[in-house]
């Protein structure tokens, strides 16, 4: 290869977080005058091109997903669609396979990365195309929940040569887990565990967003189980937002004093039980401090107003806030009143809080969340817990109040430990050099693999 650029195809799984985060990548490829192609649903191209940052380099494809019977009609992300109709929406796309093989013999691209769309690796061998397998999830999360069989005692405990770690998973997370994993996909005799292994057993390489320095022993299990090139982008941060933070949230925010609002967040997918929900707020508004909450409506509701409990709003008008929409995560961690940040442990929101000042409480939602949350809390020591039912999974409002209190209160031993911890992780996340130290070597293994 030389130093010729690369030509790139990019076609990640139809969710909003998967998208973003391949075109973080992305942008850091263009960067070095790598060219991509990057496949996306034709209506979410208008979300996407603020952070498209190189448009002379980066090209959308926009494709039309086909119609599945049992979507809503023009569905093309998770976003359309309800958790319960995601083998649907996973159908849809495995019938985008023959405009992927047109796309890929017209493009002729040197890589091809993907991850749901298991199917992507048969289509390129052929033509000479080598695969990455671009997971958003950790390589500890890919190593223990892919790599576990899935029988009655799948999960709770750590495949076959799992490194040491403090990686456990509560009863109730197992039985989430196995749930999820074993649910048959739709028009295909598999299901998602499957659909995810095939997507790593074909590939030519696995990629992820990580550091050796955090996750160096997972990524070497993972080489070790597939006997091919785990490749790692580093932190890959998002670049500092060109627009401001929106007047309304930023003249609230200005009202209270440095490091005393709580900003909870939980993602664009997380859905909480009603109960839950209410708990959740409710212990929020114990803790007597300023809230900024950013939440679904919980199951059953169409508003987060209608979900709150009686008279939360009035007691809490002048301190806090629940919003049911979309808001500016970035901008608003990085605001000088925000000193605590509620997470549901999603990779995204993770990489963005670790590079903020708030302290961490943690409160995984499912999924590879719980893998995320014991790296921080149990390993890196950056965050604490709301600690949950092991059985139930079910956490109080006394519970996210006092984990908040730990956190935050002057004198609290944890809140000094995961202050200083969390401290030293961001300066080494922002060490200068380090992103394109990461980048350049990135690059290099892509090369190797076209040779």
């Amino acid at each position: 290869m030389s130093e010729e650029k690369l030509k790139i195809v990019m076609y990640p799984w139809l969710a909003m977080g998967h998208l973003t985060t391949f075109l973080h990548l992305s942008n850091k490829l263009a960067e070095r005058g790598h060219k991509i192609f990057f496949i996306l649903p034709t209506k979410i191209q208008s979300k996407l091109n603020q952070f498209n940052l190189h448009p002379d380099l980066i090209s959308f494809v926009p494709i039309i997903i086909p119609h599945v019977e049992g979507l809503p009609e023009g569905a093309e992300t998770t976003a359309d669609v309800s958790f319960e109709m995601g083998p649907l929406l996973r159908h849809a796309m495995d019938l985008t396979k023959p405009l992927l093989d047109s796309l890929l013999k017209e493009i002729k691209p040197h890589l091809a990365f993907f991850d749901f769309a298991h199917w992507l690796p048969s289509l390129a061998r052929p033509l000479g195309i080598k695969s990455v397998c671009y997971m958003i999830v950790s390589p500890a999360s890919v190593g223990y929940l892919l790599h576990t069989e899935l029988n009655a005692d799948a999960l709770s405990e750590p495949p076959t040569g799992f490194p040491p770690s403090v990686i456990k998973l509560y009863p109730h997370e197992v039985r989430s887990g196995r749930r999820w994993a074993t649910s048959k996909e739709y028009g295909c005799d598999m299901n998602i565990h499957q659909r995810l292994t095939m997507s790593v057993d074909e590939c030519d390489a696995l990629g992820f967003k990580s550091c050796r320095e955090i996750e160096g022993k997972y990524c070497g299990f993972l080489e070790m189980k597939h006997k091919k090139p785990v490749i790692l982008a580093g932190p890959v941060l998002p670049e500092p937002p060109t627009v401001s933070l929106d007047e309304t949230w930023g003249n609230w925010l200005d009202r209270f004093k440095a490091k005393s609002v709580i900003f909870c967040v939980f993602g664009s997918e997380a859905i909480l039980k009603l109960d839950q929900f209410q708990e959740l707020v409710l212990g929020l508004e114990i803790t007597g401090l300023p809230f900024l909450a950013a939440l679904k409506p919980p199951e059953g509701c169409n508003t987060v107003e209608e979900a709150l409990p009686e008279g939360f709003k009035h007691r809490t008008e002048k301190r806090g806030v629940i919003h049911g929409g979309w808001v500016q995560q970035q901008l608003i961690l990085s605001h000088p009143s925000i000193g605590c940040f509620v997470t549901h442990c999603g990779s995204g929101s993770l990489s963005e809080a670790m590079v903020s000042e708030c302290q961490l409480v943690l409160l995984p939602h499912s999924g590879d969340h719980f893998i995320n949350a014991r790296l921080m809390e149990g390993e890196l020591k950056v965050g604490v817990e709301v600690k949950k039912g092991e059985e139930d999974g079910l956490f109080t409002k006394e519970a996210v109040m006092e984990t908040i209190k730990l956190a935050m209160e002057e004198g609290s031993e944890i809140g000094k430990e995961i202050r200083a911890n969390h401290g030293k992780w961001r300066d080494f996340l922002l060490t200068k050099g380090l992103e394109d130290s990461y980048m350049d070597e990135f690059v290099q293994k892509l090369r190797s693999l076209v040779k």
